[in-house]
């Protein structure tokens, strides 16, 4: 009977001691000797894959970095980084259960995602686009009547679209990519007429397509939305360790030198610029650091 209560007491204080990890990343971290950040594969110049497990982008060096104050702020010679690739579907998912524990991809901050995450300082202020062919002849929303427009699962840039007063009366069918690489690929092969997406994605998949002129950016910005990266809720100590770095990449100048790095020179693997110049709104955001939702900024 000493035995049976001593393994269920054993059992127990295991299973608070995960549970207790769970709600601090700083602890996991220190005790595992490692950290899983998410990562994108085809998200423009925020974050996107190289092939052979190479994962690079504006995000994905900001978040190694992210790590490497982590590092020092606990005190340990090493921290591992596990990549782990996440799509628009499974992104939130994986970082509530623990599977990733810092992501820093693409994704937008909103009311709605904040019920199963936090998410650090905006890093990034995105608008949504509409992307199509050159010598397609749309030029607006208007011109989208009767045409296919893809997006990507997972995402809300067609209902952005839908909800816009310019779409008022205008039909389009709607065709959905498994990811943003599937989804440009739906526009280059002539399966849609227009892609739908944040407009740092679309440039960077247009600058890494085989003619990037063939490609442009048309229409008024369907929204403004703040990108930013996510954690687990009710974890305070990590939060702020990202945000103390963050912070710090502002302060010294080595986050604008990593924007200028994968927006305005050319990137691998075709070397290509993206061309997307530093912002107001993302230095605005920088300089008064906040975790506003979109909901704030589309009034």
């Amino acid at each position: 009977m000493k035995k049976h209560l001593l393994a269920v007491a054993v059992a127990a204080l295991a299973a608070g001691s995960a549970m207790a990890q769970a709600n601090d990343t700083l602890a996991k971290v220190k005790s595992s000797g490692s950290i899983t950040l998410g990562v994108r594969e085809s998200s423009g110049a925020l974050a996107y894959t190289l092939g052979d497990g190479k994962y690079v982008g504006f995000h994905t060096e900001m978040a190694e970095n992210i790590v490497k104050d982590i590092q020092k702020q606990l005190g340990v010679a090493k921290v591992d980084v596990k990549y782990q690739p996440v799509t628009s579907q499974n992104r939130i998912p994986l970082v509530v259960n623990g599977t990733v524990d810092l992501e820093c991809g693409s994704t937008t901050n909103d009311l709605n995602r904040q019920k199963d995450v936090d998410f650090a300082n905006t890093t990034y202020m995105e608008q949504v686009r509409i992307a199509v062919k050159a010598t397609s002849g749309i030029n607006d929303i208007k011109d989208l009547n009767g045409k296919t427009v893809a997006t990507t699962t997972g995402t809300t840039s067609v209902q952005l679209l839908r909800q816009n007063k310019r779409a008022e009366g205008i039909d389009f069918k709607n065709i959905m990519g498994k990811d943003h690489a599937d989804s440009f690929l739906l526009l280059e092969t002539g399966r849609a007429d227009a892609f739908v997406m944040d407009g740092s994605i679309l440039m960077g998949n247009i600058s890494k397509s085989k003619a990037p002129k063939d490609f442009k950016l048309v229409g008024e910005p369907l929204s403004t939305e703040p990108i930013a990266c996510m954690v687990r809720k009710s974890d305070p100590a990590f939060l702020k360790a990202v945000n103390d770095s963050i912070a710090r990449q502002v302060k010294d100048g080595s986050l604008e030198k990593l924007y200028d790095k994968w927006f305005m020179q050319p990137i691998p693997p075709a070397n290509q610029k993206v061309g997307l110049p530093l912002s107001e709104s993302t230095k605005n955001a920088w300089l008064h650091p906040n975790n506003k939702p979109k909901e704030d900024f589309n009034k």
